[in-house]
C-alpha cells in the first residue's frame, strides 16, 4: 500500500425502484452512503457515489471503473447499496443483475492495472427471505522472491456480505443498515491499524451481538443478522490514512 494514490472508491447506492421492480423505498440507505462516503474520504480514497442506477448503469459504472489506469493505486473498492434476492443477485431500479458479472469486470484479464491489487466489495443487500431468529445462549469470556509466471484469473478479491447467503439483511429507516452502520465505526476507531480481516471479524461480532430487531409484527420481531466474509486475498491488507 505504498503507492501515491490510495485508489477509487465506488458507492452504487440505489433507493428508488421502478414501479415495475415491486420493491420498496430503502429509507436509510442515504446515511449508509454518507458514512462510507466519510469513513472512506478519510482513509484516503476518490470516493464516488451513483444514486438510484438501472442494471445496465451499474454494469456501465464499474466498466468504466476498470477501464481506467490504477497503476498509481493502491487498491479498488466498491459498496453496492440496494435490495438483494437469492443467487447472489442485487437490483438495479428496473430489475435484477447478478453480482458476478458486475465484479468480473476487475478480473487479472480486465483490469490489468489491478494485478496483485487487492479488490473490495462490500454488498449491503438481502440475499434471501428467511429470519435469523437467534438462539439463546450463555455468554463466554474470556512473500517469495520466486518469479511466478501464471496466477489465477482472479485473485486478490474480497467480498463483505452484510448477511450470509439465503437471508434477510436488516436496516434501520433512521440510522442505516446495521452491516455498514458497524463497518464505519469499527474502520472510523481503527486507530491501532488492524488488518482487514480482523476488522471485519468486528464487524461481524458486534453486528451478530449488538443488533436485534425490535417490530410488532411477530414475525419480523426480535431477528438476527450474521455478516459473511469470503476472501481471496493473497496478502494482508493495511487500510491506514494517507
Amino acid at each position: 500500500m505504498d503507492h501515491p494514490k490510495r485508489g477509487v472508491f465506488i458507492i452504487i447506492n440505489n433507493k428508488k425502484f421502478h414501479s415495475s421492480v415491486d420493491q420498496s423505498e430503502r429509507s436509510g440507505t442515504d446515511v449508509d452512503a454518507d458514512n462510507l462516503c466519510q469513513v472512506f474520504t478519510g482513509l484516503g480514497f476518490d470516493v464516488r457515489q451513483e444514486n438510484n442506477n438501472t442494471t445496465a448503469e451499474m454494469l456501465a459504472i464499474l466498466v468504466k471503473a476498470s477501464k481506467e489506469d490504477h497503476s498509481d493505486n493502491d487498491c479498488f473498492m466498491c459498496a453496492i447499496l440496494s435490495h438483494g434476492t437469492d443467487g447472489n443477485r442485487v437490483y438495479g431500479t428496473d430489475g435484477e443483475v447478478d453480482i458476478r458479472c458486475l465484479v468480473s469486470r476487475f478480473s487479472e484479464e480486465k483490469c490489468p492495472t489491478l494485478i496483485g491489487k487487492p479488490k473490495v466489495f462490500i454488498i449491503q443487500a438481502c440475499r434471501g427471505a428467511r429470519m435469523d431468529p437467534g438462539v439463546e445462549v450463555a455468554d463466554a469470556l474470556g512473500d517469495s522472491a520466486e518469479t511466478v509466471s501464471r496466477i489465477p484469473e482472479e485473485p486478490d478479491f474480497l467480498y463483505a456480505f452484510s448477511t450470509v447467503a439465503g437471508y434477510y439483511s436488516w436496516r434501520n429507516s433512521t440510522r442505516g443498515s446495521w452491516f455498514i452502520e458497524a463497518l464505519c465505526q469499527v474502520f472510523r476507531d481503527n486507530r491501532t491499524g488492524k488488518e482487514i480481516m480482523a476488522l471485519l471479524t468486528e464487524v461481524n461480532r458486534r453486528v451478530a451481538r449488538n443488533f436485534e430487531s425490535h417490530t410488532p409484527d411477530e414475525d419480523m420481531n426480535r431477528k438476527k443478522e450474521m455478516p459473511s466474509i469470503m476472501s481471496m486475498l493473497t496478502k494482508q491488507l493495511y487500510l491506514l490514512p494517507k
